[in-house]
């Protein structure tokens, strides 16, 4: 069974090796074609919902069917298909790495992932751009299929300053990738759990790593600091929707503190004025930015549905490519087309119907434009 989204570490070292191939894996050795249009486009409003399946002991479950799964959209049911053959499709990969703040101390643990790098993408046609980050992103290297160079790329890698601007990192990586159309969009993010000093808000962010259906892996240390509330306050509600005197709208003339403790109440008086699919959405974009606040690497994985991954060295590096490696060929490529989506940040939650024996992890959140969603009214 070829699985869905986002790239395959297939085998690199003896510990790689042992692990049992993905089903439906490419043939090695073939050779790399130009790369077919795939399914899903930055405006389409197909959904793709990538699903690993666990049993109690850990094991990768792939055996289910698209019946064995329900999945709602803002509480309202959809209707999902299981795409089985697009296992081989081409990968764009943008590696984005934290070189700042506490990222520096981090660098040496990067010097050897060249092998890595190139089983990450496997056998399939692949693109690999590099990104370094500390108060503000840098293309290191454009997009390339040489994974040598990719390697030698984050190997040279240095210090940057005290910044660690992951939410700014994360948009320009999406950037990045808006230019390859043709490929599936994974991002590996390697940074601390906690935003320092992005300029870019927590709104924004959400938009950004939610309406291209781009998977985001992360692999995160401990950050030595985090935010101030102010700073905080600043990302997530200088922009909340709403009209400049409607109900979510914050009056710029109130003091800080009164701000911070009506804030709540006044985001839970004004959910209970919206429709029920509305709310629901409205309920869990808020519920997305406070979780950003906290750990930034964790909250952009399980929105995209990649995987998140904690790690102190090289050594446990290696560990979780291996276990990222088992888990991405054995994905289920599950997708559904939501009718007239509202736009703004949507819920979405997939759960299995007649096995409550088995773990299923997904991705928790898309966002659709004003133009996407006028475009399904139409």
């Amino acid at each position: 069974m070829k699985r869905v989204l986002a790239f395959a570490l297939l085998a690199c070292s003896a510990a790689i090796a042992q692990l049992p191939p993905g089903p439906g894996a490419p043939p090695q050795g073939s050779a790399e074609q130009a790369p077919a249009p795939p399914a899903l486009r930055s405006q389409s409003t197909v959904v793709l919902v990538p699903a690993l399946v666990r049993d109690g002991a850990g094991k990768l479950v792939y055996t289910l069917k698209a019946d064995d799964f329900r999945a709602t959209d803002d509480g309202i049911e959809q209707k999902l298909t299981l795409d089985e053959n697009i296992g081989g499709e081409p990968v764009a990969l943008v590696v984005a790495v934290e070189t700042g703040g506490a990222g520096a101390r981090k660098l040496d643990e990067y010097r050897d992932l060249s092998p890595l790098l190139a089983a990450i993408v496997g056998g399939v046609p692949h693109q690999v751009a590099v990104v370094a980050f500390d108060s503000a992103p840098h293309l290191v290297l454009d997009f390339t299929s040489d994974m040598d160079a990719a390697g030698a790329a984050i190997g040279g890698l240095t210090r940057g300053d005290r910044g660690a601007a992951s939410l700014d990192a994360l948009a320009f990586a999406v950037d990045q990738l808006r230019s390859m159309p043709a490929y599936r969009r994974t991002i590996l993010l390697v940074s601390e759990t906690l935003d320092q000093g992005s300029q870019t808000k927590i709104g924004e962010a959400l938009r950004a790593i939610g309406d291209t259906n781009t998977a985001i892996y992360s692999v995160a240390f401990s950050s030595l600091k985090s935010h101030t509330a102010h700073e905080a306050r600043r990302m997530v509600y200088d922009d909340v929707p709403g009209p400049v005197h409607g109900c979510f709208a914050r009056d710029p003339d109130a003091d800080a503190h009164e701000v911070s403790d009506n804030r709540a109440m006044q985001d839970v008086d004004c959910l209970g004025l919206l429709a029920p699919p509305l709310r629901l959405a409205k309920l869990a974009a808020i519920a997305a930015a406070e979780s950003l606040q906290r750990n930034v690497p964790e909250t952009v994985a399980r929105l995209t549905g990649g995987e998140y991954f904690g790690f102190e060295n090289s050594r446990s590096l290696v560990r979780v490519l291996v276990a990222i490696s088992n888990h991405m060929p054995n994905r289920y490529g599950l997708s559904f087309q939501p009718q007239s989506p509202h736009a703004g940040f949507h819920s979405i939650e997939l759960r299995l119907k007649d096995h409550p024996d088995l773990r299923v992890s997904a991705r928790h959140g898309y966002w659709v434009d004003a133009e996407t969603a006028s475009a399904g009214d139409r």
